[in-house]
C-alpha cells in the first residue's frame, strides 16, 4: 500500500513540475511589460491614436467651429500623442491604483511629464512648436501649465476607471473573431505603416520649416543652419520639384494647420499666417 501511494506521490510531482514548467513557458512566450504583452500594447497605442484624432478633430470642431486636420502625421487618421499618452498612463499607473485620489494625481504627474518631453523632442528634432502655453498661467516654457496637468489628471482617472476596461473588452472580443497570429499581423503592419509616415512627416516637417523661415525671411537663432540646409536640399531642382509637388505648402499646412515657428526674438508665428491664400479648414460652421 505505502509503494502505490509513494508512486502516486511521484506521479503528483511530475505532474506539479510539468505544470510548473508549462506555466513558466506561457509566460515567457510574450515579452511583457508590467503583466501587458507587446502586442497589446501596440494595439493600445493604434486605438487611443485614432480616438484621439476624433477627439480632437470634435474639439476643433467645436471651439473653433471649423473642422480641420489634427493628425499626427502626414496619412492616416492617427493622433499619435493621444496614443503614446494612453500607453504611458495605462503602464505607469498601474502604480497609482489605491484609489481614485492617486491615480488623479499619477495622472496629473505622468500627463504633463510626457507632453513636456513630446514639447521638447519636437522642437529638438523638428524646430517647430506643435502647442504653445506661453500665455496660460503657471506654465513651463510654454510646454505645460497648471490648467492642462489638472485636465491630465482627469483623463488618468478616467481612461482608467471607465475607458480602458472597455477598450480591453473590445480587444478581447475580437480576439475571439480573428486568429491570434492574423491580428498579430494586422497589427504589426499597422505599427510599420505608422513609424514609416512618422520617418516621413519628420522629414517633410524638416523640408517645409526650412522653406518657411527662409523663404519668408524669418530670422531664427539657428539662421546658418538654415541657410545651409536650404541650399543643400532645394539647390537641387529635381529634388525640390519633388518636393513641392508632394510636400508642398497646401498638403503640409492643411495637414499640420496649428504648427508655429519661434524666431531669434522669440516671438511665435503661425505658419498659416504666412500663407493667407491656403484654406486650411476642411469646413466652417457658420455662426451668428
Amino acid at each position: 500500500m505505502e509503494k502505490v501511494l509513494d508512486k502516486q506521490k511521484d506521479i503528483e510531482d511530475i505532474q506539479d513540475d510539468q505544470k510548473t514548467v508549462n506555466n513558466n513557458f506561457n509566460s515567457k512566450k510574450y515579452f511583457r511589460i508590467c503583466g501587458f504583452t507587446i502586442w497589446r500594447i501596440f494595439a493600445y497605442f493604434i486605438i487611443y491614436s485614432v480616438i484621439g484624432f476624433i477627439v480632437e478633430t470634435l474639439f476643433g470642431l467645436a471651439k473653433h467651429g471649423t473642422l480641420e486636420s489634427r493628425q499626427s502625421f502626414l496619412y492616416g487618421p492617427f493622433c499619435a500623442i493621444y496614443g503614446v499618452g494612453a500607453v504611458i498612463m495605462i503602464i505607469s499607473l498601474q502604480y497609482f491604483k489605491k484609489s481614485h485620489m492617486s491615480l488623479f494625481i499619477g495622472g496629473g504627474i505622468v500627463g504633463t511629464v510626457t507632453e513636456y518631453l513630446v514639447s521638447l523632442i519636437g522642437e529638438i528634432i523638428l524646430n517647430v512648436k506643435w502647442w504653445d502655453y506661453s500665455e496660460m498661467p503657471l506654465n513651463i516654457n510654454g510646454r505645460v501649465c497648471l490648467l492642462y496637468a489638472v485636465f491630465w489628471g482627469a483623463l488618468g482617472l478616467f481612461l482608467m476607471v471607465s475607458v480602458n476596461p472597455k477598450i480591453d473588452k473590445l480587444i478581447n472580443y475580437i480576439k475571439t473573431k480573428i486568429f491570434n497570429n492574423v491580428l498579430q499581423i494586422f497589427v504589426m503592419v499597422l505599427v510599420i505603416f505608422m513609424l514609416l509616415d512618422c520617418i516621413l512627416t519628420a522629414i517633410a516637417l524638416n523640408w517645409f520649416t526650412i522653406r518657411t523661415i527662409k523663404e519668408n525671411n524669418i530670422e531664427v537663432k539657428y539662421q546658418s543652419y538654415i541657410d545651409k540646409e536650404y541650399n543643400r536640399i532645394y539647390g537641387n531642382s529635381n529634388k525640390k520639384r519633388i518636393i513641392n509637388k508632394y510636400f508642398g505648402n497646401e498638403k503640409m499646412l492643411q495637414t499640420f494647420p496649428r504648427l508655429t515657428i519661434q524666431d531669434k526674438d522669440g516671438t511665435i508665428i503661425n505658419v498659416k499666417d504666412l500663407y493667407p491664400t491656403i484654406n486650411t479648414n476642411f469646413y466652417q460652421l457658420q455662426r451668428d
